[in-house]
């Protein structure tokens, strides 16, 4: 099993480097923050219309356009 789970983009790390780093971020994910909000809230409602439910015809100068 080789999954590349981190990679160094610049520089040269050792062994030693990534273990610490790899560490960390383990270390990070675990905790977590158990009263944390989502960044932006779930929708009740789909967000798109179905076209086949609107009106034929819509007037030009309609505030629904």
């Amino acid at each position: 099993m080789s999954d590349t789970l981190v990679r160094v983009e610049k520089g040269t790390a050792d062994a030693e480097e990534l273990a610490a780093v790899t560490a960390v971020l383990l270390a990070r994910a675990a905790a977590g923050n158990p009263d944390a909000t989502p960044a932006r809230p779930r929708r009740t409602a789909a967000g798109w219309r179905r076209l086949e439910r609107t009106p034929g015809f819509r007037a030009p100068h309609s505030w629904q356009g």
